[in-house]
């Protein structure tokens, strides 16, 4: 259990900076803190680092970086600031969404310098509520193969990462974190002492009592997050007396196959796809936004919906996302040459099922918003054969929590920093503010690069 102690034992060993947590978020702050001369240790719970970073698409929205203007594409750390509080409604932490969107560019352009990123910017789609292609990928376009290129650059950079090592305690001198204790396989705790502590254990979207009290809503939806995200720097922010902000917010998805637990991709829906519930018909706009259709896929009959789009939206995933390989290889995807056969292949009422790909065709013809509010313009008509996926809503990760100044140290109620104790990723309130309609495309990796370059960059600064 995550808790708080005053003073501190005796330390097996002592680092400048301690990181908790190898995601992305910790591994660019254990490079950055690395690399401005500070001894580095990164404690992992698991035996072998992967955390939510793999399970993710990979994907980094970041606007004006060398990688867009290789590509002629037109943007601005502001254009992206705007993004972001437009899609949450301006419910967002404004300073927190400027201070993302300023250092995201210079964090992935030092990570590609300093780490072998290779970034790729995806301009063949854009995701629901960004203006400017400005997704970058590694070359793999996965999250896996993100995490293992950070890892590789960790090892290059001979940064220590302790796994099997669950931090559980916080050791404080004063309002200094003086150590951390982290408990081994065999059951005792280790002790290790801290010039500086960043926190890069994600949210709490593994804790079911803080899922229920926080955010009602996703409960029942399928949690796809690591198993680590148990709200350790929630619990921790809430025994120091810390600021917490937007607690309810976080990142669902309403394309997860089921059963197969297989994330597909929403530019199938943003290049023509359509969701249908257990009756054949469409129930919400589909480009409004991957995060909130998970609560409307979890409110349709059976708490599924099936994912229906042609052919040349099948290549597109074939072609453009592994997971979508992925499942394909898992028999998630059924077909069939034309509307009846692919209602009988998914069990769905042939005649409804027939009726909606003939209004999208219609729709895609002519232009228009349609009664849920979706434009069709530029959106090529379906054509037979059809796919489905069955999916379902997911909740993916949180995206409340520790509020961070400007220098990424967490915040006391106050308003003071604490000294020594940084935070990023999701075990700092990110800029998604308190819904889960605000979440745009990508917000978690970065807050977790940027902000994890920020804490790495500044705890490496402090000194007993």
């Amino acid at each position: 259990m995550p808790r708080v102690v005053e003073g501190a034992p005796d330390t097996a060993f002592a680092a400048d900076v301690v990181v908790i947590g190898a995601g992305a978020c910790g591994l660019t702050a254990a490079l950055r803190a690395a690399s401005q001369g500070a001894e580095v240790v990164v404690l992992e719970r698991d035996a072998s680092p992967s955390g939510s970073t793999s399970m993710s698409s990979g994907f980094v929205p970041a606007g004006g970086t060398r990688f867009q203007a290789d590509k002629g594409i037109e943007d601005s750390p502001e254009r992206l600031e705007a993004d972001i509080l437009a899609k949450s409604y301006d419910t967002s932490d404004a300073r927190l969404a400027r201070l993302a969107a300023t250092h995201i560019g210079p964090a992935l352009e030092w990570l590609d310098d300093t780490a072998g990123t290779e970034w790729h910017v995806l301009d063949d789609f854009l995701y629901p509520g960004h203006s400017r292609h400005r997704m970058h990928a590694v070359p793999e376009k996965t999250g896996a193969a993100l995490e293992a290129r950070l890892l590789a650059a960790v090892a290059e950079a001979g940064i220590p990462v302790v796994t099997e090592a669950r931090a559980e305690t916080l050791y404080t001198e004063g309002d200094r974190i003086a150590a951390i204790g982290a408990l081994r396989p065999d059951g005792s705790e280790e002790v290790v002492g801290a010039g500086a502590v960043i926190l890069a254990c994600n949210g709490y979207g593994g804790n079911t009592e803080m899922v229920a009290r926080h955010a009602p809503e996703i409960a029942a939806g399928t949690y796809y997050g690591h198993a680590g995200n148990t709200g350790h720097a929630v619990s921790w922010g809430e025994a120091l007396g810390a600021q917490l902000q937007h607690l309810s917010g976080y990142q669902g998805h309403g394309s997860l196959a089921h059963p197969h637990g297989i994330l597909i991709s929403w530019a199938l829906m943003m290049q023509g796809g359509v969701q249908v519930n257990a009756e054949g018909r469409r129930f919400a706009a589909e480009t409004g936004g991957y995060s909130e259709a998970a609560v409307k896929v979890l409110a349709q009959p059976g708490g599924v919906a099936w994912d229906v789009y042609d052919e040349a939206r099948h290549r597109f995933g074939l072609e453009g996302f592994p997971d979508y390989s992925e499942a394909v290889e898992a028999g998630a995807v059924r077909s069939g040459a034309d509307a009846a056969e692919l209602a009988a292949a998914c069990g769905l009422p042939g005649d409804a099922l027939a009726e909606t790909l003939e209004e999208v065709a219609r729709l895609a013809r002519e232009g228009g918003t349609d009664a849920f509010g979706r434009d069709w313009s530029g959106i090529a008509p379906p054509r037979p054969p059809f796919h489905a996926v069955k999916v379902t809503g997911a909740l993916f990760h949180t995206q409340g929590g520790l509020v961070i100044g400007d220098d990424a140290r967490v915040l006391r109620k106050d308003g003071a920093a604490f000294p020594n104790l940084f935070a990023g990723g999701g075990a700092a309130c990110g800029v998604s503010g308190p819904q889960v309609e605000g979440y745009l495309s990508g917000n978690g990796l970065l807050t977790a690069i940027s902000f994890g370059w920020l804490a790495g960059t500044h705890a490496a600064a402090v000194r007993p």
